[in-house]
């Protein structure tokens, strides 16, 4: 597959087994009952892969930690990478881990940051196959507990929407990034189906599922919703070319908040952007400017 192919391709789509992808279609098309619930276990599943070249060093080189999390009792890892005096929670997206912002952590570094991170439950090195946002939410919040204050927090995808959700919630920082962070549930939802070979119909029945199961409107998570309560200087950055995470998101959010600054790059899809250096360097800028 080459590079062009891999940043048009969700991440769903690269990591989810084909099999699944044929019995999501199968299911689809027999039930659409029967394939909301495969749906929804698929949507709570995050999925593996081998560490890449680009977080070997921040792994090698940070001290990890396995903690419980007494409030949702699920283990977390701890990542300590640096020794600057200001600190950074850094928080990975869905199927992520705590190494993921890793080119983000390495420039911070050199600014005088030590940046926190954590492999959320299910996620990195940690066992298990079920996570949700929630766990996201209670992990930055216990890391605050353990760690902080935080002066900044980064967020990727997920990890900006529990961010975004962490901070309405009364996590106190004074600066906040993040990086293609969806804004609604429900498209979300919409979009993790249509990855999966699934229509919209089973989309919807999935989402009232999971809104039965957690007993809530998980829309109630959205970042967008979020944003509405958080006065916190944001940088809100998005590629427009975004497979996962359409950038429609990014504006929606921005829209929202008291006080952000919207940057959007072309080209970079969900993932590259993590590493690019025009994107490092605003981030750098943004979290020193008006000094810390």
């Amino acid at each position: 597959m080459t590079k062009k192919t891999k940043d048009n391709t969700p991440v769903q789509r690269l990591l989810v087994p084909s099999y699944i992808l044929v019995l999501s279609k199968i299911l689809t098309s027999i039930s659409p009952f029967l394939a909301s619930r495969f749906a929804a276990k698929l949507f709570l599943t995050p999925f593996k892969y081998k560490l890449p070249e680009r977080e070997k060093e921040m792994d090698e080189n940070s001290i990890q930690k396995k903690v419980l999390v007494p409030k949702m009792n699920r283990e977390i890892i701890t990542y300590e990478y640096g020794n600057g005096v200001k600190k950074v929670l850094l928080v990975h997206g869905w199927s992520g881990r705590g190494t993921q912002l890793a080119k983000i952590a390495e420039a911070l570094n050199e600014e005088g940051f030590k940046c926190y991170s954590f492999d959320a439950p299910a996620h990195g090195k940690l066992e298990g196959k079920m996570s949700m946002m929630p766990f996201f939410i209670e992990s930055i919040h216990h890391m605050d507990e353990l760690y902080g204050p935080f002066d900044v927090v980064i967020g990727h995808s997920l990890g900006g929407m529990s961010s975004l959700r962490a901070i309405r919630n009364g996590l106190d920082v004074k600066k906040l990034v993040i990086i293609g962070t969806a804004n609604n549930i429900s498209e979300i939802t919409r979009h993790f189906a249509q990855n999966m070979k699934m229509n919209d119909k089973v989309a919807k029945k999935m989402k009232n599922y999971l809104d039965k199961k957690f007993n809530e409107d998980m829309d109630i998570l959205s970042g967008g919703e979020s944003a509405k309560y958080v006065s916190t200087p944001t940088l809100v950055i998005h590629d427009e070319e975004d497979v996962d995470v359409k950038v429609n998101s990014a504006h929606e959010i921005h829209s929202e908040l008291e006080n952000s600054e919207l940057m959007i790059t072309k080209g970079l899809g969900h993932r590259r952007i993590l590493g690019n250096k025009e994107v490092i360097n605003k981030i750098t800028t943004f979290i020193a400017a008006q000094s810390l």
